[in-house]
């Protein structure tokens, strides 16, 4: 046992395997993660548990097809997470050492985009089950949060707006545009439900039809 202790030490420690490790290590917190049951909205793997009481609330079923649909989700959520940090990660260090325009074996300013966009494509956008529910509500919700992230980049001083508005332009948007956002969403929502539903998401469709 001390012998294998060692070698494991020696196989971590050793820096010819470190690309090797890093790539594990992503596939391992993919799978982690994506089966964890996290409870807080700092998360986006919290839509996860939140999915699984919709599925209660409002799927129809017995209690062991619901449990069904809740593990099936919870291990496809798990697998696609973990293939996408494996696909992200061999993605970026593949560009660091293979890549004309990095210097040094460094990661470039815009290989990480490039990896997600590979990642996002391989398992989100085209993989087996890619428009499943599960993928669509994480997909919408980094998309959500992208949105709102390059909003904030836009108003501040070096963005696009931020260079164009008055000094204090960026800081009334930034106070006002929250609540534009949110009426506007709600506003949106409310109509396409009364006069569209079949092109609102199912889970918050029936969520709204309950």
């Amino acid at each position: 046992m001390d012998a294998l202790k060692e070698t494991v030490n020696h196989i971590i420690l050793d820096p010819q395997y470190a690309d090797v490790l890093a790539i594990v290590k992503a596939a391992r917190n993919g799978a982690v993660y994506g089966a964890k049951d996290i409870l807080e909205d700092k998360s986006i793997l919290a839509k996860i548990p939140r999915k699984h009481s919709m599925v209660f609330l409002f799927r129809s079923g017995t209690i062991r097809e619901k449990l069904r649909l809740i593990l099936k989700a919870t291990r496809q959520h798990s697998r696609n997470l973990a293939t996408f940090a494996v696909i992200h990660k061999s993605t970026l260090l593949a560009l660091r050492h293979f890549s004309p325009l990095n210097n040094a074996g460094k990661e470039g300013r815009y290989d990480t985009f490039l990896a997600g966009l590979i990642g996002g494509y391989a398992v989100f956008g085209r993989g087996k089950g890619a428009q499943s529910s599960v993928n669509q509500q994480i997909s919408i919700y980094v998309f959500a949060r992208v949105v709102l992230a390059l909003a904030k980049l836009s108003v501040q001083p070096s963005g696009p707006l931020g260079k164009t508005l008055l000094p204090d332009g960026g800081r009334k948007i930034a106070e006002n545009a929250w609540a534009v956002f949110a009426s506007l969403s709600w506003a949106f929502v409310m109509y396409l439900h009364k006069w569209h539903p079949d092109t609102i998401q199912p889970s918050l469709r029936s969520s709204m039809q309950y």
